[in-house]
């Protein structure tokens, strides 16, 4: 379908990776991994079209429609809704430009008659009568309601306008499909519904996420682009990770043989190589040595933060009640009348879809945003830490990395150059100001401050935003072993399926509260998981 001959990209002294020749086989969904900065949006961008290699060639069958995600969310603001999805299809959508325009005319001559009977049999061809249906059904699909549909992309929300040209690629059911990062801004029930329509497709499909479970369900193989080199394997993102961690395990343990055997043989050497009556054997055990070679060991770009969470003092019973709290905004109300009360120790996800309020309630929670009605009582002895989804007001003041980390202990200069260095910062790192780090600097410089205040409760807002997958599945084991009560909000499904012991779901009907797991909670509701 599409594959590389000698992708090389290079920025700078060194290349971000060189000669890629790889072949994406008809029906296979590639899910696309590597570390942050390895260069896999580059090389889905060089496969688009988007941007040319410092060498080498892509090449696409003939008669092969490729289909990509755009991330360019106002590139479309004076189009409707609509007519931006079906816009996907690019022939489509050239017949349906064209077809309009000689509707529109104010006479039409013999010619553009016999032209728009033309473009009529084509648009037929393709399937165009019954194309705002089914862009319509994608839109549903990924929460744009009805209303929005004829409206202009000018008034779509900024995050909503990414589903709208996720609905825009999918419209177009390609051959080849190039989607990255397509769980971005999307809940947990959305992203649900994106897996079955994956699976249900034929496209040989390439994807970026970090997110574990969409890999787990949806792709077939993995291409995993580290050491410079991209090199595929069958199968999905955990079977991909347990084999190369074994592959690795086992050169390394190869390695660890040869090198005792060398050390055996150079003893002897050593010891009778002036001896006259051993000279022969001396010399056969050099050569032996000689023969034996060490496999080459690449340093992979994938580092992990070493996370640990701790709490000062241990929590006992309820650890929060809400009792009747409203809250909204401008006085209209995002929920009413909600009553909880949350144990020590609990591990509770809200869900539900974007904008439902599940940010507002943590904001409640940690005393952000005072109740329109009701009250938040905590226990006496709650300390509560919080990692807010957005961290402007974290970084506002220009500190450099060490002075900030310093605010959250009294613990000395030794205590935070470790836990700077626990979350990957260097000692060259640590005199830059907080100001230019990305966003996953960001949040593991937010991890080190709640590793230093050891909270006995951690209220966090989507914490694996912007991480790459080693941050993820660091944080998530952190959090398994964190002995404290747990009150999260994220779309990631394997976050959300280990660690939560209770689920509450807020929607347009109210609010569900469920003791139990993600799992479970599924399987209540009938859904498959």
């Amino acid at each position: 379908m599409i594959s590389t001959a000698n992708i090389t990209m290079q920025f700078g002294a060194k290349p971000l990776f060189e000669n890629v020749s790889v072949k994406f086989t008809g029906g296979n969904r590639y899910g696309l991994i590597g570390a942050n900065g390895s260069g896999k949006s580059t090389f889905m961008k060089i496969l688009g079209g988007e941007l040319e290699p410092s060498g080498g060639q892509v090449m696409l069958e003939p008669n092969v429609r490729l289909g990509k995600l755009r991330q360019d969310q106002f590139a479309y603001e004076e189009f409707s809704v609509l007519n931006t999805v079906i816009m996907g299809h690019e022939e489509l959508w050239k017949v349906h430009a064209e077809r309009d325009r000689i509707y529109s005319l104010p006479e039409m001559s013999e010619e553009d008659g016999m032209k728009v009977a033309e473009l009529e049999t084509e648009f037929a061809e393709m399937d165009g009568y019954t194309a705002e249906s089914r862009a319509g059904e994608l839109l549903l699909g990924l929460g744009i309601p009805l209303d929005q549909h004829n409206g202009p992309m000018s008034e779509i929300a900024p995050g909503w306008k990414l589903r709208v040209l996720l609905a825009q690629a999918l419209f177009s059911d390609p051959e080849v499909l190039l989607l990255d990062e397509p769980t971005n801004h999307l809940d947990i029930n959305t992203i649900r519904w994106l897996e079955g329509v994956l699976t249900s497709r034929n496209s040989t499909m390439i994807i970026i996420s970090h997110d574990r479970h969409f890999l787990n369900s949806v792709c077939t193989h993995m291409a995993d682009l580290d050491f410079c080199e991209l090199r595929l394997f069958p199968g999905n993102y955990d079977e991909y990770m347990t084999a190369a961690t074994q592959a690795r395990e086992r050169l390394l343990s190869d390695n660890a043989k040869k090198k005792a055997q060398i050390a055996e043989l150079q003893t002897f050497v050593s010891r009778f190589s002036a001896n006259a009556s051993k000279a022969k054997q001396a010399t056969s055990r050099a050569k032996q040595i000689d023969k034996i070679q060490l496999d080459e060991v690449k340093p992979s770009s994938r580092v992990s933060p070493f996370i640990r969470f701790e709490q000062h003092k241990k929590l006992h019973r309820q650890a929060v009640i809400l009792d009747r709290v409203s809250q909204g905004y401008d006085g209209v109300p995002l929920f009413k009348n909600l009553s909880l009360q949350i144990e020590a120790g609990e591990r509770v996800a809200i869900i539900g879809p974007n904008g439902i309020g599940k940010t507002t309630l943590l904001r409640t929670l940690v005393g952000e945003a005072p109740p329109m009605a009701g009250t938040v009582k905590w226990a006496e002895s709650a300390d509560v830490g919080y990692f807010a989804q957005e961290h402007g007001d974290d970084f506002k003041d220009d500190y450099n990395l060490f002075d900030w980390m310093s605010q959250w202990t009294q613990g000395g200069e030794q205590l935070v150059r470790g836990t700077l260095g626990r979350m990957l910062f260097s000692n060259d790192d640590i005199a830059k100001s907080v100001k230019v780090i990305s966003g996953g600097e960001q949040g593991r410089m937010l991890f080190g401050k709640l590793i230093l205040q050891k909270a006995n409760v951690m209220v966090m807002d989507e914490p694996t935003n912007h991480l790459d997958m080693e941050s993820i599945e660091a944080l998530n084991l952190a959090l398994d072993n964190y002995p404290g009560t747990l009150i999260f909000v994220s779309h990631d499904r394997e976050f959300v399926s280990s660690l939560a012991t209770r689920i509450i779901e807020l929607s347009a009907d109210g609010v569900t509260d469920f003791s139990g797991t993600y799992e479970d909670y599924l399987r209540e509701i009938g859904v498959a998981s």
